[in-house]
C-alpha cells in the first residue's frame, strides 16, 4: 500500500539526520529575505470569511454542467493513466539502456501544464491536448518507478527460467507477477494523482473541474466555489469503492464519450514545424551564430536566471514549511496519539489537504494575500504536508497495531516527543526528499498565477506568441527539475534516511 514505509537503513545515524536538516533550515532562513512574501491585500479577513461561508454553504445552481466538468476530469485522468501504463511499463523493461533513462527523466520533469500549453500550440483545446498534457510525464513517471519495483524483486524465480528466457519472457513470467500487486497499488495511486492534474488543466481553458473553479472564485462566487471543492474531494476520497478493476473497461468507454470537442483549431499538421522551426529563435535557424549567442545570453539574464532563482526560493521555503506542517499534523490522525476515535477529525484535515491540488490553494490565497510568492509557500507546504502526514500516521497506526505496548511506554506529549517522532523522522525525511523535486515542480507552474517564477516568464512567452523563449525556459525548468532530484538522492543518502517504496510520493 501507499503508507507501507521501509524501516531505516543500517547506517542512519543521529548526526547524519541533524546535519541535512540543518542544511535545509539553513538554506531556507537564507532564501527567506530574497523571496517575496509580502502581503499586499489590506483586509484578507474579510475575503477568508467569504470563502469559509461559501465552503459552509456550498451551492450549485445547475447540476448537469457539474457532473459533466467532474465527468470530463474523470475522462481525461482515467484515459491518460490506461494509456500511460502500458507505455511505461515497456520503458521500464528498456530502464537498462541508458538513452531510455534520459528520455524518461526529460518528459517527466515537465510539468502536466507546461505539456498542456505546449500541446494547445498545436491542437488547440481539444480532448487531444487534455490526454497528452498528462499521458507524456506519466508515462515516464510510470517507467521509472515500474523499474525500480523490477529491481527490488527476487531473481531466483528468473533464473529458474533458464539463460534463454530473456526479455518480454523473463518479465511475464517471473517479474512482472511478482511485482503486481506493487505494480497495481502504484497505478491506482498515480490517478488520483492523474484527477488533481486533470482539474488543474482547467486553468488553461480545459472543462474540468480547475475551470468552474477558476471562473467561480474570479467572480467571488465563492458558495458554488464551495460545491465544486467539496464534488473533488468526495470524488478523491471514494476512489476505492468506485474504481474497480472489473468496471474499467465501462469507464473507459464512457470515458471516451465524455471527452469534450475540440474548440478553436486543431491541427496535427503543423507539429513538425512547431518542433522545427516555431522553438527555435530565428538568428539560430539562419545560421548567425554571434546574433544567437546574444539572444540566449540576454533571454539567460532577464528571464531564465530571475525565474530560476525565485523558484529556488519558494521551493527551499515550501520544503521546510512541509516539514513543519507534518510535524504538527500528523499526530491527530495517528491512533497511538490522538487515540482510536479522535484520530478521525486528523485524518479528514490531511484527507482534505492532499486531495487539494496546489493549483487551487495557490490561487484562493493569492486572493487573500495577494499577488506574491506567499500563496504558493502556504500551497505547496499545506498540500505535500498533507499527504506526507498522511503516510506518517498510516505507518504509525499499522506499527502500532502490531507492537505490543510496554508498561513504561510514555504517553501524551511525551510519547510524541520521544517516542513516535523518532522512530517516523528517517521516513519523513525520504518522503520530504522524494517531493522535493515535486515541490520544484509545482514552484515553477505557480507562476501561471502571476508569481514571478519560470512558469511566469513561460506563460508570458505562450502568450505573446514566442515559442522559442517559451521552450529555453521550459528547457531549464526541466534541467533544473532532474538537478534537484539529483541533490536530493544525494543528501538522502548522505542522511542514512531510509528510501520509501519507489514512487509513492511522485
Amino acid at each position: 500500500m501507499i503508507s507501507q514505509l521501509f524501516k531505516p537503513r543500517g547506517n542512519s545515524s543521529a548526526r547524519a539526520l541533524n546535519a541535512v536538516c540543518g542544511l535545509l533550515i539553513l538554506l531556507a532562513l537564507l532564501a527567506l529575505p530574497w523571496a517575496d512574501i509580502e502581503v499586499y491585500s489590506v483586509d484578507p479577513w474579510i475575503e477568508l470569511g467569504r470563502i469559509g461561508r461559501g465552503l459552509v454553504m456550498p451551492y450549485w445552481d445547475g447540476w448537469q454542467i457539474l457532473l459533466q466538468a467532474v465527468g470530463q476530469t474523470i475522462a481525461f485522468a482515467l484515459l491518460a493513466v490506461a494509456m500511460a501504463v502500458p507505455l511505461g511499463l515497456a520503458l521500464a523493461m528498456l530502464f537498462h539502456w541508458r538513452a531510455v533513462r534520459i528520455f524518461c527523466a526529460s518528459i517527466r520533469s515537465v510539468h502536466e501544464l507546461f505539456w498542456g500549453l505546449i500541446f494547445m500550440q498545436v491542437y488547440g483545446l481539444s480532448a487531444t491536448t487534455g490526454l497528452l498534457a498528462i499521458l507524456v510525464p506519466f508515462t515516464g513517471v510510470f517507467a521509472k518507478v515500474f523499474a525500480e519495483i523490477f529491481e527490488q524483486q527476487d531473481r531466483a524465480p528468473a533464473e529458474t527460467l533458464g539463460s534463454g528466457a530473456r526479455g518480454i519472457k523473463r518479465y511475464a513470467y517471473t517479474l512482472i507477477p511478482q511485482s503486481w500487486p506493487a505494480l497495481t497499488s502504484y497505478t491506482r495511486y498515480r490517478f488520483e494523482c492523474a484527477l488533481r492534474s486533470s482539474a488543474i488543466l482547467g486553468f488553461i481553458g480545459l472543462p474540468t473541474l480547475g475551470f468552474h473553479l477558476e471562473t467561480a472564485f474570479k467572480q467571488g462566487d465563492y458558495s458554488e466555489a464551495g460545491a465544486l471543492l467539496w464534488a473533488f474531494i468526495l470524488l478523491i476520497a471514494t476512489i476505492r469503492f468506485w474504481l474497480r478493476p472489473r468496471l474499467l473497461p465501462i469507464y473507459i468507454l464512457g470515458a471516451i464519450w465524455l471527452l469534450p470537442e475540440t474548440i478553436g483549431f486543431s491541427n496535427g499538421g503543423y507539429l513538425w514545424q512547431f518542433i522545427s522551426q516555431d522553438i527555435w529563435p530565428k538568428a539560430l535557424l539562419a545560421g548567425q551564430w554571434s546574433e544567437a549567442a546574444d539572444w540566449y545570453a540576454g533571454m539567460f539574464s532577464s528571464q531564465v536566471w530571475p525565474g530560476i532563482v525565485q523558484t529556488l526560493l519558494l521551493t527551499q521555503l515550501a520544503l521546510v514549511l512541509t516539514a513543519i506542517v507534518v510535524l504538527f499534523t500528523y499526530p491527530f490522525a495517528s491512533q497511538a496519539l490522538a487515540g482510536p476515535v479522535m484520530r478521525w477529525p486528523g485524518r479528514f484535515l490531511l484527507l482534505v489537504l492532499r486531495s487539494m491540488p496546489e493549483m487551487i490553494l495557490a490561487f484562493v490565497f493569492l486572493l487573500l494575500f495577494g499577488p506574491s510568492g506567499l500563496p504558493a509557500v502556504l500551497a505547496l507546504a499545506l498540500h505535500n504536508g498533507g499527504l506526507i502526514a498522511f503516510l506518517v500516521a498510516n505507518a504509525s497506526d499499522a506499527e502500532f497495531g502490531s507492537r505490543l505496548g510496554r508498561p513504561d511506554d510514555p504517553g501524551g506529549l511525551k510519547r510524541y516527543a520521544y517516542l513516535e517522532t523518532p522512530r517516523r523522522f528517517p521516513a519523513m525525511l525520504a518522503f520530504l526528499f522524494y517531493r522535493w523535486e515535486v515541490i520544484l515542480r509545482e514552484s515553477a507552474i505557480m507562476g501561471i498565477l502571476g508569481i514571478a517564477t519560470l512558469g511566469f516568464y513561460i506563460d508570458s512567452a505562450f502568450e505573446e506568441i514566442r515559442y522559442d523563449r517559451a521552450f529555453l525556459l521550459i528547457l531549464a525548468t526541466a534541467l533544473l527539475n532532474i538537478l534537484v532530484d539529483a541533490v536530493s538522492r544525494r543528501l538522502r543518502r548522505a542522511a542514512g534516511a531510509d528510501t520509501p517504496q519507489p514512487g509513492r510520493t511522485h
